[in-house]
């Protein structure tokens, strides 16, 4: 019936068939024919025969012809059909009037802007139109003297008879058919300008994904350089010649890629909408990668590491995990000169495993590839657009399509994101597609809407589970501003590993009444602490050891020489060493002081203030133990002005309790210290996306050094009993109680440090996680 139809359109010479005589007689079955005929019908006449004396119709009109068929009851498949046609025949249409004029398939309609045909189909269409009839200024001052912007502009003013003409051979190839080396076996997709079949390649015996669409753009050389684990394998492509037409010969483009069974973010997306938050986790995303499969006949992996590490993790953890690979593909594509400008759910595909593989890079730019222009690419998705991207569209505004980057693609990845992890974008520009009453001032009222971040309905569609680094991740990709995104996607993938680490995530964004951030605010009052008690403590045993043993058996007049040329040293020394410690810790201090009031710094400051905060703690212990030994040199020669004679017993005494306090000076600080800078200040360098090899190969010497540390703390109470040992019975009683009260603090001391040397060992390595 359906082909009868086609065939009598065909042969018609003078007036088109008649629908109404190939319909059959049953009333269900009439319906479905109906919307078939109607279907080509609307072909026919509006891209077949245009230009002849075939009046155009509207799915209206068919309505108001046949009783059977209502407005309010039509397919929004048939609707979107119409739609696209209507585009291709060249006719301008805004799909918000269609939207208003079909308002009972509007929500269908809208669930299609957020797949590929509608708004691809639209938004390319529109951005055509944009640089035909009002180009950029870059456009404007070189179109005279640059042959391939006059080309572009050419190309740009006969697209619509150019996308009609391919429509037509696309339409006729369907599943079954032979083409060159390749049996179509079921359909993958369709889009506007493009189907996709999954198909058998005779030559290689195995299953590849065939893309068929007119031949323009450069995605073969685009996809030709990109050889990346999270990037979708393109093979090969071949040209198809359909035949001749008045403008020339129509061919198609036939690419062959790797075979994805796993279906799309945006397949995955209806099944996040359609499940509770409660509901979600990794689980759910292999759901939806084995219903795929099985559609297309495919038997999922029984025995996968892949597979169980995704069904371990939540929904949040799941969206992390998926960003992470994302992230890396689009740092791999950006480090080869390679822009994609149209990141979305659909354009991402799904091994059987549930790994994500960015896809069609049909708009993408590529500075490697000879003849591309960037000012050709306004392409992409306008909901998934960066601000940039949205400004480069409007031809009003400065900004061109060549003053994009890799921060752009990163912008739409995290509304993708945000899209997996809430089942809504962060924006909603369904009211500015409703207000806008043309393409500037629809980009305009979404412009608006970005500049203010994410409003907060969308914030309150964050799940409870969500860890805030995830958040703060997603927040910085959708950041107005590109200067305050994530330079970097390799960054951005370090980010989501820390997203991924719950030890990690938990130390660089602690629960809002954390402690650690309570603490960070004081770093410097927390040093001082940290060294100064020890130390001081220090200081006590000193003094009542050799007080005991040495100063109270001096005359009084030595003793007061001695304590005058002690107390002197002390004062100029120590006072010394803070002010050489404070100068050590500017950048410690200093620059999480900047960050946390918006300051920016380079990357040398940043990376300089890294180290330094991991280095701190082995320098606050030498500058300590210096003193120590400038005090264990100070003092005889004190006693030696006080007394004339220096007892070689004396000597000894002063030794001995001065390696004492030179370990309780190193050990006990350096574990306060770099237990603190780690745990609170260290991860606030994390958050801002400045981390390096070198921070990896620090932490690793951290905790390389902090095994001989405790090996210090454990020998103070042993030092304070072997000291016993050397003293004579009758000095014993003197010092009992100071050695005492060592040996006891030693072991507890001794207990502390072990438990902050466990807890700094599993915080440095979930950084070192992180970082490497």
């Amino acid at each position: 019936m359906i082909e009868a139809f086609a065939a009598a359109w065909t042969s018609a010479t003078e007036q088109p068939p008649e629908i109404a005589e190939f319909l059959p007689d049953a009333r269900t079955l009439r319906r479905h024919a109906l919307h078939e005929l109607i279907r080509v019908d609307l072909r026919h006449r509006w891209l077949h025969h245009a230009g002849e004396a075939v009046t155009r119709k509207r799915l209206i009109h068919y309505c108001a012809e046949f009783p059977e068929l209502e407005v309010a009851t039509l397919p929004p498949g048939l609707v979107f059909e119409e739609f696209v046609i209507r585009r291709h025949s060249g006719e301008r249409v805004d799909p918000r009037d269609c939207l208003r004029e079909y308002p009972d398939q509007a929500a269908s309609l809208r669930a299609l802007l957020n797949s590929d045909e509608l708004e691809q189909s639209t938004h390319r269409a529109d951005d055509l139109d944009a640089t035909v009839n009002h180009p950029p200024d870059s456009v404007r001052s070189t179109e005279m003297t640059s042959p391939q912007l006059d080309l572009t502009a050419t190309a740009a003013a006969t697209a619509a008879d150019s996308m009609a003409a391919a429509f037509e051979p696309l339409d006729r190839i369907e599943i079954g058919q032979q083409i060159g080396d390749f049996d179509l076996l079921t359909g993958l997709g369709a889009g506007a300008f493009a189907r996709v079949f999954l198909a058998r390649q005779r030559s290689m015996q195995r299953l590849v994904a065939v893309k068929i669409s007119a031949d323009r753009g450069t995605e073969p050389q685009t996809l030709a350089q990109l050889d990346h684990d999270y990037i979708v394998r393109v093979f090969d492509q071949q040209l198809l010649d359909t035949g001749s037409t008045p403008s020339g010969s129509r061919r198609l483009r036939l690419l062959y890629m790797q075979f994805l069974p796993g279906g799309t973010l945006l397949g995955l997306l209806r099944w996040v909408r359609a499940t509770p938050p409660a509901g979600r986790s990794g689980k759910l995303l292999l759901d939806a990668v084995d219903a795929a499969m099985e559609e297309k006949g495919e038997i999922r992996p029984t025995d996968s590491s892949v597979r169980a590490e995704l069904a371990a993790l939540s929904w949040p953890e799941t969206v992390a995990w998926l960003g992470r690979r994302l992230a890396e593909a689009l740092d791999y594509a950006a480090a080869h000169g390679v822009l994609h400008r149209d990141v979305k759910p659909a354009n991402v595909l799904l091994t059987a495993e549930g790994v994500p593989k960015l896809a069609d890079f049909n708009i993408s730019f590529s500075r490697e590839v000879a003849g591309t222009s960037p000012v050709a690419y306004f392409g992409g998705s306008l909901s998934y657009m960066s601000p940039e991207q949205l400004e480069a569209c409007h031809s009003g505004l400065p900004r061109t399509a060549a003053d994009l980057d890799t921060r752009a693609d990163i912008y739409s990845l995290g509304v993708v994101l945000w899209e997996l992890l809430t089942g809504a974008k962060p924006f909603d520009d369904s009211t500015a597609e409703a207000e806008g009453k043309g393409d500037e001032t629809t980009l305009e009222a979404m412009l608006e809407r970005r500049t203010g971040g994410v409003d907060p309905v969308a914030m309150g569609r964050v799940p409870d589970n969500c860890p805030s680094a995830l958040r703060r991740v997603l927040l910085t990709c959708l950041e107005t501003d590109r200067a305050r995104r994530w330079s970097e996607g390799a960054v951005l993938a370090k980010q989501f590993d820390l997203c991924l680490d719950a030890r990690a995530r938990d130390l660089v964004d602690p629960p809002p009444r954390s402690w650690r951030l309570q603490l960070r605010r004081w770093p410097l009052l927390v040093l001082v602490l940290a060294i100064g008690i020890p130390n001081a403590l220090a200081s006590w045993y000193n003094i009542q050891h050799n007080q005991s043993l040495v100063v109270s058996r001096l005359g009084e007049s030595a003793q007061s020489t001695f304590i005058i040329i002690t107390a002197g040293v002390n004062l100029v020394f120590f006072p010394a060493g803070a002010a050489l410690l404070i100068y050590l810790s500017r950048f410690v201090l200093g620059v999480p002081r900047g960050l946390r009031h918006g300051r920016r710094y380079d990357p040398a400051t940043l990376r300089r203030a890294r180290h330094d905060t991991l280095r701190f703690g082995d320098r606050a212990v030498v500058v300590a133990f210096s003193l120590w030994a400038l005090a264990g040199l100070t003092f005889p020669i004190a006693l030696q002005l006080a007394s004339g004679d220096v007892p070689g017993r004396a000597v000894v005494h002063f030794l001995a309790s001065l390696l004492v306090c030179g370990a309780v000076a190193v050990a006990y600080p350096f574990f306060l210290v770099s237990f603190y800078l780690v745990r609170c200040v260290y991860p606030v360098f994390l958050r801002h996306g400045e981390i390096s090899e070198d921070d990896g190969t620090w932490l690793r010497g951290l905790s390389r050094r902090s095994t001989w540390y405790l090996a210090v703390a454990a020998s103070v109470p042993l030092l304070a009993v072997a000291g016993l040992t050397f003293l004579p019975a009758g000095d014993i009683p003197s010092v009992i109680l100071a050695v005492r009260v060592l040996c006891v603090g030693g072991i507890i001391a001794f207990v502390g440090s072990y438990l902050l040397f466990r807890a700094l060992e599993a915080d440095l390595q979930a950084l070192e996680r992180v970082v490497s």
